[in-house]
């Protein structure tokens, strides 16, 4: 079989889902590669007197049939133990149930050694549904023009990979980045007719996708395109295998950070990293031919919209309530946004989140319901792709893909990063500073935007909290900033009325974490300090005897504080006004 996936020469009517066989014996898919009319040798496990195999290996040795498994239910497919070569197979599933009947019936009489392969015990419906999802399912990810994919070892040949300078091991024991790039490239096969012919591309969609240290929530930030930020240096490789160092740029939008200059996905990579604070691990990037030729495999994905669209830019038309889209509909809905909400692109953003999340129910619950299915998905999904060196290979995805997807899909929420409308120019927005932070720094810390989940390491002090005019604090400077003491006693009396509030100068130490000190009986002075410093909980220190009427307890800003009004610990809840929705959520509909 061919990079492709297709059949060797003379073999053009041979259709390769046809090869993977299922074993009821098993439960499982197994790849059978003998010409038609020769009978597998399972599930007897012994050989057929006479048959082609039997005489080109006529000791009886385990090894006359592929009974490899798929590459996503077993690991990495090997040979065969005596070695034998691949034989394309000429027949289809019927030829196939012909053959089969017959090798029951040879095979009730004939005698060989026993297989050396253990059978392995026959699995409930449930767990070969699961088998399939979970084996198959990299991270699906095609946001407009973007995505992570379904893949087969012998898929390499569809996948396109650049250096981008960095590479990374496929699977990581921390959390994981992946950013995820949908480009607006109008040149190649089916891309042509959208926008400006043979434009480079920009970074059209971009979501950075977080994926919790211990896989137990997954957190998709979509960045707008028309984002005003800056672009640092971005050191690329050339063709001639030279680099070329591109200048950085202040002020400008987004989306240039890619074609832009010649800048390549790297230069998109260090932009988000500048941006958010993340590290990023891995990138994959498709074109408009994604959306249409993964919506076909999957045969058409489930879309609500909540009154009538009509958008003759994007050739939309869509009546209110839910409908299947795919192909060049599906392309349409990701990219409509003159009849919906503001007309914007944080309202296209809005349909492609929708999209995205009914894609990965569909995925995760049907998708893979054969194996000829399988294949078509993996087909489509590869030949859109590129990818960093780091995941370059069918291989290396699929160990990424493995490691991914113990995410559940009611822990995976969809956010855009928060703006506001940019003053100086309309058709741009700026990022919002006030929310973006600590969103920022609730992906960083592991925390999950999931509704009606409960946080991790939420920060608070005892349930009872003292009034602002009876918090007694003395601050000490124990690591932060030059003049964070008395930053902080002046926001303290200024912003929340702790009048009572002191700065004592420098610590004796410094310290890496900041601590505050209380005694037992000023525990609800301190569960309101608390409150107002986001301290957690590790920095709560309680005295064993209780302090007197005019003690002060004592706050050392230590080297994790920023400034005061910033939490020490990141927030557990989405800051208010971050537009979010769950990958499970149904009841989405495009307004």
């Amino acid at each position: 079989m061919d990079a492709q996936g297709r059949g060797r020469a003379g073999d053009d009517n041979v259709d390769p889902a046809d090869q993977w066989v299922f074993d009821p014996n098993t439960g499982n898919y197994e790849l059978r590669l003998d010409p038609a009319g020769q009978a597998p040798a399972r599930p007897s496990d012994r050989k057929v007197p006479g048959s082609r195999r039997a005489a080109r290996n006529p000791g009886g040795e385990v090894g006359d049939t592929d009974t490899r498994p798929l590459p996503t239910q077993g690991g990495r497919r090997g040979r065969s133990a005596a070695g034998d070569t691949d034989e394309p197979s000429t027949g289809g599933r019927a030829a196939r149930r012909a053959a089969a009947g017959r090798t029951a019936t040879a095979t009730a009489s004939a005698s060989g050694p026993a297989s050396r392969r253990k059978r392995k015990p026959k699995k409930s419906g449930k767990k070969k549904a699961l088998y399939w999802t979970a084996g198959v399912v990299g991270f699906v990810l095609v946001v407009g023009c973007g995505g992570a994919y379904y893949l087969y070892q012998q898929l390499d040949g569809n996948i396109s990979k650049v250096d981008v300078g960095v590479e990374n091991d496929a699977v990581s024991d921390g959390p994981v980045n992946l950013l995820i790039i949908g480009t607006d490239a109008r040149s190649g096969k089916g891309n042509s007719g959208y926008g400006d012919s043979g434009s480079v591309g920009h970074a059209d969609t971009t979501i950075l996708m977080h994926i919790s240290k211990d896989r137990s929530n997954a957190t998709a930030l979509s960045i707008p395109r028309d984002l005003i930020t800056d672009i640092p240096n971005c050191p690329t490789k050339q063709k001639d295998g030279s680099k070329k160092v591109i200048p950085g740029e202040h002020g400008v939008r987004f989306n240039t950070s890619l074609g832009q200059e010649g800048r390549d996905p790297g230069c998109t990579w260090r932009t988000v990293e500048k941006l958010t604070g993340l590290k990023i691990d891995h990138f994959m990037m498709a074109d408009f031919n994604a959306v249409k030729e993964l919506s076909e495999a999957v045969d058409g994905v489930e879309v609500c919209a909540a009154k009538d669209i009509d958008d003759p830019k994007s050739h939309l038309k869509l009546k209110a309530g839910r409908h299947t889209v795919k192909g060049e509909q599906a392309l349409a809905f990701v990219r409509t946004r003159h009849a919906i909400g503001f007309g914007s692109d944080l309202d296209r953003i809005k349909m492609q989140q929708q999209f995205l999340s009914s894609l990965i129910r569909k995925l995760k619950s049907s998708a893979f319901s054969s194996p000829g299915k399988l294949y078509d998905v993996s087909q489509a999904a590869t030949r859109a792709l590129t990818v960093d060196t780091g995941i370059g290979t069918a291989g290396k995805l699929l160990d990424f893909g493995n490691d991914l997807k113990q995410v559940d899909i009611d822990k995976v929420t969809f956010a855009t990063v928060p703006v506001l409308d940019n003053p100086n120019d309309k058709a741009t927005v700026i990022l919002d500073q006030a929310k973006a932070d600590p969103l920022f720094a609730m992906v960083r810390a592991d925390h999950t935007l999931a509704k009606h989940k409960k946080g991790k390491g939420k920060s608070s002090g005892p349930a009872k909290k003292a009034p602002p005019e009876l918090v007694r604090v003395d601050v000490t400077n124990g690591g932060g900033p030059i003049g964070s003491a008395q930053e902080t006693v002046d926001w303290l009396q200024n912003n929340k009325g702790a009048k009572l509030s002191t700065n004592a100068g420098n610590a004796p130490a410094k310290l890496a974490a900041t601590r505050l000190e209380y005694a037992p009986n000023q525990a609800d002075q301190a569960a309101t300090l608390a409150d107002w410093m986001g301290l957690p909980k590790s920095a709560l220190k309680k005295s064993s005897q209780d302090a007197g009427d005019r003690v002060p307890m004592k706050l050392v800003l230590g080297k994790d504080f920023k400034a005061p009004g910033t939490p020490i610990e990141a927030p557990t809840e989405t800051p208010d006004g971050v537009q979010n929705v769950n990958a499970d959520d149904k009841n989405v509909c495009a307004k």
